[in-house]
């Protein structure tokens, strides 16, 4: 076979390998009924209220978690703090000082008392736990369970209806799931919800969040001060009925001289630590009533309140995804029982057309 045979045939093997490469041929839309597309519309709703009900029992269980790390440390780090010896020193020394520069202000010592015993009581105990578990993680974590379990029913409808993805997308593409705008950025569609990996990424699932913190007032509990009010009142009573005590006491060490005051004052020390070990009890029963009532009712309105609560970003987009569906009602959270008990631990909407 000479050269030129040779080239030849060359060509036509180089022009058959690339006669094999074909574009790629994009499947027909099918043809889809409006009775099916209102039967994969109940089928949302219902993938929807499924779903909801799954990050129910998610949200109060990480909250009885929470709930009891909280108790936890409150036994073991907060109380135990609060009622040593050296801590009701130092409480002496601010109560003192709270005193003279309150200028003339009503209960000025036992507010700033308070919130001081409120920061301790975040850094102690608030803070401690939130490395490990919080409110904010579970509403994140809640909304983004929700997210998961919608995006795994999607595949699932379309191919019970043998419907092609790409329609059913542009389908969810039409279903409200987020509404806060304008501006737009603030509003998204299910097929963005259920699409967005992860869902923080979404501007409108960050506008949610904010909202949701904005309309709570806070992140968490802790923030008022009411939880420490009667424990500081108790405080501030005991320390200022024990200063007069101890001005006379000191005049008394000072007038009998070096070594004989250095005993009086350490005799004087000795009587106030046993008086403040008899009152520990007392002073223990109450932080626990204070804190824990407290800190009951803001765990129940985080896991009850549907807007502000640990449910309320899983709740707004169940409810306009249903409601935009034709099957939604009024959002209820239902997570259990409204009892709680502080324990010390032992272990807009429119419908969419078919």
């Amino acid at each position: 076979m000479n050269l030129r045979a040779l080239i030849v045939a060359a060509m036509f093997l180089l022009a058959g390998c690339a006669t094999t490469a074909r574009a790629p041929v994009t499947a027909p839309a099918v043809l889809v009924s409006p009775a099916t597309w209102q039967q994969i519309d109940r089928e949302i709703v219902s993938a929807s209220q499924q779903a909801t009900e799954q990050v129910k029992l998610f949200a109060r269980g990480s909250m009885e978690h929470w709930r009891t790390r909280v108790y936890q440390q409150t036994e073991e780090n907060f109380i135990p703090w609060f009622s040593s010896y050296w801590t009701q020193e130092w409480l002496s020394v601010k109560v003192s000082w709270y005193t003279i520069s309150a200028s003339g202000e009503q209960d000025a010592s036992e507010k700033r008392l308070a919130a001081y015993l409120l920061e301790k009581y975040q850094e102690k105990v608030l803070a401690p736990v939130a490395v490990e578990i919080d409110p904010d993680a579970i509403l994140s974590q809640a909304t983004g369970y929700y997210a998961q379990l919608m995006a795994q029913q999607m595949p699932l409808i379309a191919q019970r209806h043998r419907v092609p993805v790409a329609q059913l997308n542009g389908r969810l593409q039409k279903v409200p799931a987020i509404a806060l705008g304008p501006p737009a950025a603030r509003n998204a569609s299910l097929y963005q919800v259920v699409s967005s990996e992860p869902l923080n990424t979404l501007p409108a699932y960050a506008a949610l969040i904010d909202k949701i913190h904005t309309d709570g007032g806070s992140k968490g509990v802790g923030s008022t001060e009411s939880a420490m009010a009667p424990v500081a009142k108790r405080a501030s009573k005991r320390i200022e009925a024990e200063m007069a005590p101890r001005g006379a006491a000191s005049a008394v060490a000072a007038a009998a001289g070096k070594l004989a005051g250095a005993l009086i004052s350490v005799g004087v020390i000795g009587i106030r630590a046993i008086i403040q070990a008899s009152d520990r009890p007392d002073s223990e029963a109450l932080i626990r009533s204070s804190l824990g009532n407290t800190f009951d009712k803001a765990w129940l309105k985080l896991v009850q309140n549907p807007t502000t609560g640990v449910m309320a970003g899983t709740l707004h987009i169940a409810g306009q995804v249903e409601g935009n569906l034709g099957g939604r009602e009024e959002p209820s959270v239902g997570l259990g029982s409204n009892r709680v008990e502080w324990r010390p631990p032992e272990t807009t909407t429119q419908q969419i057309d078919p």
